[in-house]
């Protein structure tokens, strides 16, 4: 009895910590919403607490939504076909580099590993200067081919650890029956990876999404530039309507959070697979 006893003071301790630490983490989103469903005279930093006092209104969102929704589009003609495009392409390096051996493959596979740890600010002026030699920069489809080369490594790492697991004997006996390289890819390893697929998905899309940096310095024209850098010139003006800020800064973080609840359980199954089989 005394046993069971401490084991639920115990279970009461975990989860009474955990709900604290949800709590704080969850006090910035709690500004942001309920202050972006304020009308702006209610918004002070001496209230940024409080709940709405004259009850909720969505002027803020209705303003935020007319300042960023260009952008917004800009964003999905940009992130979309980033994601897919560097998922396709890091599932086939994934597929080559856990399956097929060759010569230097390792040797290789770090070199593709070393893009990782480029940063973006260490090679923004060549990429500048590459992009206007081909005729590519101040583009959308400038944005699309250099966020889809910076994710190559990092989506090779997530599908190699995650083909790893494939049995061999599976991919050999592939082979015998006459299946070749893209016939394996096709009917083994395509069908089996989506874990790996959600993962990477999510992945690419967020860190595309939320990209600033090089959108700002390759796409010239506003109107195509992602939605960050459309909020981010909301805060830059001469009069700042914070309400407007936070109900533009939720719009354009809505996509990543819809698309991690819609992929969030394949997102863990794939994080554990490539975790305890890769």
């Amino acid at each position: 009895m005394t046993r069971h006893l401490r084991w639920g003071w115990s279970r009461v301790a975990i989860y009474g910590a955990l709900i604290a630490f949800a709590a704080f983490y969850l006090m910035p989103a709690y500004v942001v919403l309920f202050n972006g469903l304020k009308p702006f005279s209610e918004v002070s930093l001496q209230k940024m607490w409080n709940l709405p006092e004259t009850g909720l209104s969505f002027e803020a969102f209705e303003k935020g939504w007319q300042a960023v929704a260009p952008n917004f589009i800009a964003s999905l003609k940009i992130t979309v076909p980033t994601a897919l495009i560097s998922s396709f392409i890091g599932s086939i390096n994934g597929y080559v580099f856990a399956k097929w051996r060759f010569r230097y493959s390792g040797a290789i596979f770090l070199l593709v590993l070393f893009g990782l740890f480029l940063p973006y600010q260490g090679v923004l002026i060549p990429l500048v200067q590459v992009l206007v030699k081909i005729g590519l920069y101040g583009s959308i489809p400038g944005l699309i081919i250099t966020h889809t080369i910076f994710g190559i490594p990092i989506t090779a790492l997530i599908f190699r650890a995650y083909f790893v697991s494939v049995p061999t004997d599976l991919v050999e006996a592939a082979r015998i029956d006459g299946a070749g390289f893209f016939g394996v890819y096709r009917y083994i390893m395509f069908p089996i990876a989506a874990p790996a697929f959600a993962v990477v998905l999510i992945w690419q899309f967020t860190q595309v999404w939320n990209d600033f940096l090089m959108a700002l310095c390759i796409v010239s024209n506003p109107k195509d530039a992602p939605v960050m850098v459309a909020v981010n010139n909301i805060a830059n003006s001469y009069f700042v309507e914070y309400n407007v800020q936070f109900a533009a800064a939720l719009i354009a973080s809505a996509p990543t959070l819809i698309l991690y609840f819609a992929l969030g359980r394949l997102f863990m199954r794939g994080l554990l697979a490539g975790a305890v089989k890769g």
